[in-house]
């Protein structure tokens, strides 16, 4: 995510509630976990009637079989074709035929133009798996004396006795999320829908986007390249 300025760090992190990213999985500040999942699209409207309902009928399956709540995102961001731009100045510049030089050179700035005065845009789905530790939810709905006991139940040992106890819970957590994860990708590849994980480069460069919409991501997710495997 971008750099806080100067005199900025302290206001900036108040907004953020991410603590760490580690092997993929968001951390945040309250204890809570939760992972990202990037699922291709089905053009809905070019199904049959008796598709349509199989996928609707489906959906409705999947949703019922989870008891946690999942979040749906879609992010949409502006085409970066720059990669692309690139690939065609090295194509003609090696070309020696001067014709397809040329029409090389009109198709670029043709490309170029259109893409400037139209906003093209790509829009990329995504399943948020959370994982709530049962004591943060029964802390905060508890309230007063609850929270005492809780503090006093969770209390461990300082020094490197509390931080192993701190490391096992937390790759209890990643366990527990991971069987959700797993869960999901399942219900989504019965509805027809492919979905991977995002490691922690690519969850990072999600959130340095949503962060600086109005900067080119760094290098394109590369979805379609994993579903393959899955």
């Amino acid at each position: 995510m971008a750099l806080p300025q100067p005199g900025q760090q302290q206001a900036t992190q108040q907004f953020v509630d991410i603590e760490d990213i580690k092997d993929g999985v968001v951390i945040l500040k309250n204890g809570s976990l939760r992972q990202i999942l990037m699922v291709n699209g089905v053009n809905f409207d070019l199904k049959s009637e008796e598709e349509q309902n199989l996928i609707i009928n489906s959906y409705q399956n999947f949703l019922n079989s989870l008891d946690f709540s999942i979040q749906f995102m879609v992010h949409s961001r502006r085409l970066n074709i720059n990669s692309y731009l690139d690939k065609l100045e090295d194509r003609r510049a090696q070309e020696t035929n001067p014709l397809l030089k040329t029409q090389l050179n009109d198709y670029m700035e043709f490309i170029r133009s259109f893409v400037e005065s139209n906003a093209i845009m790509n829009k990329t789905f995504f399943v948020v798996v959370p994982y709530d530790p049962a004591s943060i939810s029964a802390a905060k709905a508890i309230g007063g004396l609850g929270n005492l006991l809780g503090f006093l139940k969770s209390k461990k040992p300082a020094g490197q006795n509390q931080s192993a106890a701190n490391q096992e819970e937390l790759t209890e957590k990643i366990q527990q999320l991971s069987q959700r994860t797993g869960q999901v990708i399942t219900g989504l590849n019965q509805i027809g829908l492919r979905a991977v994980v995002l490691d922690t480069e690519e969850t990072t460069e999600l959130f340095y986007n949503l962060y600086n919409p109005e900067s080119f991501e760094k290098k394109g997710l590369a979805l379609l390249e994993q579903q393959e495997e899955v």
